[in-house]
């Protein structure tokens, strides 16, 4: 297989989603597959062309994250100098300016990057070697914030507008399960295991499910060794 198959996959799913709208309380919206595209596509190139045994969902960029790099969970320090990628990040179209992009210059940390690599990185210090059997992506590639500038997840948008989201999301991440054709779908997280369950159903396939802690500090369990509960987790499953 090549890692164009999942680049033109990524590059559907943008197209999919780029004509939606979103009302109160989201003000603005990030497309991270548009302006971040060379971060995700530089990801793909590198560790997405062969076969994977173990598949992970996170849920949706975070603001320090796959935001500014384009990587899934992409905490800079993790993707320039673990992965030795250093894509150059564009801009969104309509910026908040308390929501700035500075990519691969960002000074801030994303916590749960910081932790989900962290933990891939002490088990396989020379990243080729994680990304052997392993691939880590995102359900949904968008980044919702209201006009403070706060991050809103999911569950804090309209039912009937995430729908076209899901819909949509959930047609690529089939798309990536087809190609990948993993031993394990593992969740980051109850909603991304969900949608593995999903699309595990849909395409009638034979793979473990399960889903690690996800590692946000906005969840008191993670602050709490997470490192520690996401290993047990994975030699539980089987993955380890």
């Amino acid at each position: 297989m090549s890692a164009r198959t999942l680049i033109a996959a990524g590059r559907e799913l943008a197209d999919e989603l780029r004509p939606l709208r979103f009302t109160d309380p989201v003000t603005h919206t990030y497309l991270t597959l548009d302006y971040a595209a060379a971060g995700y596509e530089a990801y793909l190139e590198k560790f997405g062309a062969t076969r994977k045994r173990v598949l992970l969902l996170g849920m949706n960029p975070g603001p320090y994250g796959m935001a500014q790099t384009g990587v899934p969970f992409g905490e800079v320090a993790a993707v320039r100098d673990w992965m030795g990628l250093n894509p150059e990040i564009g801009k969104p179209a309509d910026e908040h300016s308390k929501r700035k992009i500075l990519g691969m210059a960002c000074p801030k940390s994303e916590v749960s990057g910081r932790r989900l690599w962290g933990l891939f990185a002490e088990k396989f210090p020379n990243a080729e070697d994680f990304f052997t059997d392993y691939l880590v992506i995102n359900f949904c590639p968008l980044v919702w914030m209201k006009d403070t500038g706060a991050n809103l997840t999911p569950d804090k948008i309209r039912a009937a507008e995430m729908a076209a989201v899901d819909a949509a999301c959930q047609q690529h991440l089939r798309r990536v399960v087809e190609v990948l054709a993993p031993e394990f779908l593992i969740g980051v997280g109850g909603y991304a295991e969900g949608q593995m369950i999903a699309a595990k159903e849909a395409l009638g396939i034979v793979a473990g499910t399960g889903k690690i802690l996800h590692p946000s500090p906005a969840s008191p369990a993670a602050n709490r060794g997470w490192a520690e509960v996401a290993e047990r987790q994975l030699r539980e499953m089987g993955v380890w």
